[in-house]
């Protein structure tokens, strides 16, 4: 009863506060509208007001169950808007291009971005975690999870998607992993209807924070091999990060 009230209540208020920060930045629109659209990938303007209320909710909702959580989601999503503002313009992805952009002595947004999602990651995996083998695995999960959800990020609601796709089995576990499958969850839900929509997007801002609450809600509800068995996966999805990008984009044709 006590589980169900907290997911119940952690559903909720990241949902809340994901609406109403996106309706508080869409009023005040710091710095300009033309700061906060982007052109999609059929062409049309969305705006961006929803990934910066998607990583602060999310940020939230993570804290109130662990502070090590909330910093390493409000990390991730931080990095990620960082890209989002100085990357908006570069071609480069996937971690291979900005690597080798690193070896020629040029720092891109995208390296920032990955040193600093994992770095994070790991500080908090070591926290969350007691013993060496297992602190290390779980800043593995933590990043790998945030880099998941922003590969398919690729087309309306694939990443809102996943995220409740993947959230969903999470509740029924034990322990901290279902408030804070509540709490990306319930941001998810809070933006799926825009991004639907195409009139929203949540951006790598939005995208990095979700995945981070769900590798943080992985590690709270895994033992050693649950852990090795999500870190290879989230590994193995990087590495061919192109073909699950392009598996996103193919869900719904035809």
């Amino acid at each position: 009863m006590i589980t169900r009230m907290r997911r119940t209540v952690s559903f909720g208020l990241a949902a809340a506060v994901t609406r109403a920060g996106a309706a508080a930045l869409r009023a005040a629109a710091p710095g300009g509208r033309g700061r906060w659209e982007r052109k999609n990938y059929a062409g049309g303007t969305v705006e961006l007001y929803a990934g910066p209320a998607s990583a602060v909710a999310a940020a939230l909702g993570a804290g109130c169950v662990h502070p090590a959580a909330g910093l390493a989601v409000l990390a991730a999503g931080a990095c990620g808007a960082y890209d989002d503002v100085a990357g908006a313009g570069d071609p480069r992805r996937g971690f291979r291009a900005h690597l080798s952009a690193l070896r020629d002595g040029e720092v891109t947004s995208g390296a920032v971005k990955l040193f600093g999602i994992s770095a994070a990651a790991l500080a908090a995996g070591a926290v969350l975690k007691e013993r060496p083998l297992d602190k290390v695995l779980a800043g593995v999960v933590i990043a790998g999870a945030a880099h998941f959800v922003n590969l398919v990020d690729v087309r309306p609601g694939r990443a809102a998607g996943a995220v409740l796709a993947l959230g969903a089995p999470g509740l029924l576990r034990k322990g901290a992993c279902p408030e804070l499958c509540a709490a990306a969850m319930g941001v998810a839900t809070a933006v799926l209807p825009d991004d639907l929509g195409e009139r929203a997007m949540i951006g790598d801002t939005g995208a990095h924070a979700l995945g981070a609450v769900l590798g943080t809600a992985v590690v709270a509800g895994n033992s050693r091999a649950g852990l090795l068995a999500h870190a290879a996966a989230f590994v193995a999805a990087a590495a061919y990060g192109e073909k699950v990008s392009e598996a996103a984009r193919s869900l719904g044709r035809g």
